[in-house]
Parts: structure tokens; sequence; C-alpha cells
């Protein structure tokens, strides 16, 4: 299948404005959706909505009317027909599916699951408490968020890896309440595969909505679906777009772009290794896929690969639409360079391929995830590692993290002093008080000595 993937100078001011266009694209006011997408707005509302539009009409609905828009939206979007007594998936059938499940797929399932739950129990918070001096007790507390909403796309393609990268790093936080989402397509609430593990990870809150609709659902709560506090897992513009529309009524983890991954490689990297891992970014659909190298004779070497590995591969009209729209082949002075441009787009993944990827790993400081050397690919990330494949995209890795267990936590400082300590800090406390002019604040410090 022939196609084109842009070739970028990053060395000329022609170049970088190339890559500020990219990048541009992929950000959250990007607006990417699919000529299908437009179309199925079109028929829907019968009027050429924005995504925002779109949106806010959907919340606005959910929250007015509750379970009944859910549903009629469902019918719209979905072609599915719910009501309040089927939205949530039953439990024989979860049952059913776990029963029905190969053993192997199981076994992967638990194996992938010890992964996970050994990493995030070693990065999870734990309370801290500290004594400065006699008669202060200062101390941090963590204690898991009550109940948590996930969203787990469906609709090109079933991921019970998301299942396993949001719920697990949850129940490590020991968070009591946990309600999945699931699109009522066959790679969602009907995926036999994606039930068995809801089953297997002792998940037995399951919702078959998607969309803007489940996550005004969440956020609201509507008949047979409690609210929740908080909203975390990936999806498509609409949930995206719906996630931000509900954050202060709910918390969310992140609003989430395309998926990305930025390649930084020298002369000695695999060039079938590195389009491998491009294509594979690709496949997302939509999803970005950037190489960045001094070294010309490499970028000629994975052009060349990208054509001939593509033509082999199941879902190649996918992958060469994201490639044609998202893709890049971009020359770079030097390593220090490539680093330099890589912390700019601030990228979901960076997949380093050099002599030395740790010292150019040390040297990117804005991104979601970075995989050293030729045998640690994204995919690995994305099922078995342990840390959560849900990253932050758009740029915004330069001052957002990954998910992890520490997302479904919140912490409380606690303060405990005795008279003599608090006489220790009182000049500074009643000086800062009256230098803002906060009558009350210095009052209730100096009430606490009329004594004396």
């Amino acid at each position: 299948m022939e196609f084109h993937i842009r070739r970028i100078d990053g060395q000329t001011e022609q170049g970088l404005e190339k890559l500020e266009e990219l990048r541009a694209r992929l950000s959250l006011q990007g607006d990417i959706v699919s000529p299908r997408s437009a179309e199925k707005t079109r028929a829907v509302f019968g009027e050429p909505l924005t995504p925002q539009q779109v949106v806010e009409r959907i919340c606005r609905d959910v929250q007015r009317e509750g379970v009944s828009a859910v549903c009629r939206y469902t019918k719209l979007l979905d072609g599915v027909e719910l009501s309040a007594d089927t939205l949530r998936v039953p439990a024989e059938e979860l049952q059913r599916a776990h029963r029905d499940a190969d053993p192997q797929w199981l076994e992967t399932v638990r194996h992938v699951r010890a992964n996970i739950e050994a990493f995030q129990r070693s990065i999870l918070h734990r309370d801290t408490q500290v004594t400065p001096r006699p008669g202060v007790v200062l101390t941090q507390r963590y204690r898991p968020i009550e109940r948590v909403g996930i969203t787990i796309p469906g609709g090109a393609a079933a991921y019970p890896s998301t299942i396993l990268m949001t719920a697990v790093p949850a129940q490590v936080a020991q968070v009591p309440d946990i309600a999945l989402v699931l699109p009522p397509t066959p790679y969602g609430a009907s995926h036999p595969q994606v039930l068995a593990v809801c089953a297997e990870l002792g998940l037995d809150t399951v919702y078959r909505i998607g969309g803007a609709q489940a996550i005004a659902a969440l956020a609201y709560g509507v008949q047979g679906l409690a609210k929740v506090d908080k909203i975390v897992g990936p999806g498509n513009l609409f949930v995206t777009l719906a996630k931000k529309w509900v954050y202060g009524q709910v918390d969310i983890d992140a609003l989430a772009g395309p998926s990305e991954i930025v390649v930084v490689a020298d002369e000695q990297a695999q060039p079938q290794f590195l389009a491998a891992d491009m294509l594979a970014q690709a496949e997302h659909a939509p999803g970005a896929a950037i190489l960045i190298t001094p070294s010309s004779r490499l970028l000629d070497a994975v052009e060349k690969e990208l054509h001939e590995q593509c033509a082999r591969l199941e879902r190649a009209e996918w992958i060469v639409e994201s490639l044609e729209q998202f893709g890049a082949l971009v020359s770079a002075r030097d390593l220090q360079h490539a680093c330099e441009l890589t912390n700019w787009l601030a990228p979901e993944h960076v997949q380093v391929q050099t002599r030395d990827p740790e010292k150019i790993a040390a040297n990117i400081v804005s991104a979601g995830a970075i995989f050293l050397g030729p045998y640690s690919p994204v995919a690995l990330g994305d099922y078995a590692a342990g840390p959560s494949h849900v990253l932050p995209t758009s740029g915004t890795a330069r001052w957002a993290s990954g998910l992890s267990a520490n997302s479904f936590v919140r912490s409380t400082s606690i303060i405990h002093y005795t008279r003599e300590a608090l006489a220790a800090d009182r000049q500074a406390i009643e000086t800062m008080a009256s230098v803002e002019g906060l009558t009350a604040h210095r009052a209730s410090i100096s009430v606490r000595f009329q004594d004396q």
C-alpha cells in the first residue's frame, strides 16, 4: 500500500514550523474526529455540531433527564436499546464469560496483574510523620478515594489491557467501590474476553454504556448507577471533552488526545525495530508516530521498512491514515538536539534506541513514559511491564503524570502542636496576620496566651 510520511528538517525554521503544525493537530484543541464520527453527528443531531457542542448537549441532557437520556443517546449513537434495568451487565454474564474463558487467557491476565500489582505497591504513597522539634507532630495521611469510575474504549478494538492498567492500580490503592463503563459494542461490553477480565479482577459493577453519556452518568449519577468521585481511563475526543466538562463535579485523571510515540535513535539502531514501533503506535488510529535522529541513512532505512512492514499488516488502511496525518521522519543536528525537540513535543511515549540510552533518557524531562533499548518496545508498557499505560498526551507531559495507584488516594495533613510549640511560632503568625490585615486570625493565636 502506497503512502507518504512527511520528512521534516528539524534544524531549519521551516521544519520547526511543520513540527509546530503537527503538535497543534495533536493538541486537545485539534478536534480530531474521523469522517465516520462527523457523519454520525449530522445524522443524530441534524446539524454539523462541533465535538464540544455535542458533548455539552449530551451532558446537559443526562444531568437533567437522567437514565432516559443515557438510554436515548445509546440508541442514537450505538444502535442499542437499553433501560434502567439493563444498563448493568448481569453478574451471571460476567461469571459465564469467566467460566468459558480459555485457561491460557486467564493465566495471561494473572501474570500481567501480578506485574502491575508488584510495581504499583512499590510506589504507593504511605503515611509519613515528622517531628521537627519537641511539641510538634506533622503527619501526611493517605486514604483511598471512595468511588471511582473507569471508562474503557471499545469502538475499533477490544482493550482488556486497559481494564488491568486502570482497575488494578485502583485496587492496590484499596478503592472500595469501582464502577466500569464499557460501550455496548462487540469490542466492549459484548466481548467475552473483556468480561472475563472483569470477573477475574472481581469487578462486578460493570455498565454497558460508552461515550459522553457514560461520562455524564458517572459524574451526575442516574437511576441504577450511583455517581462517582473520580473518572479515569482513555477514550475518544468525545469522552475526553466530556471529562473536561464534568471536571469539578468529579475529579478526572487527565485529558487525553491521540496516542503518540517519539523515537530517538542513532545510526546503530535497527530500522526494522523502529518501524515496527512506529506502526504499532499508528495502529491506534489516530496515533502519532515520529522518528527523530541525526542519521539521514537511518531515516531512509526506516521509511523503507515502514512501507514494507505496513503492507503485511491487517489494519494497514487505518495505520496509513495515521502515518499520513500524524507521522513524521525528523532530522536533528545531533542527539542533544533530538532530546530538545522531544522535550518540546512532550509526547506520551519516548522510545530511545541509541548507544547509551540511559544518558539520552537523562536529558528527556517531558514524557509520559520512556522505553530504553531495542528490547523495551512501547507494547511492553502497553501490556505487561507494570506502570500504567494511561499516560499524558498532547504535550501535557510538560506538567502531567501517568495514572498510578497514587492517582486513587487523597492526602490529608494532620497538625498537632503543644502550647509551648505554638508559642515558638506565635510571633511569626501574628506578624503575618497583621500584614495581611486579618485581625481575627491574629486574635485566634493571642487568645490562647491571655493568661500570660
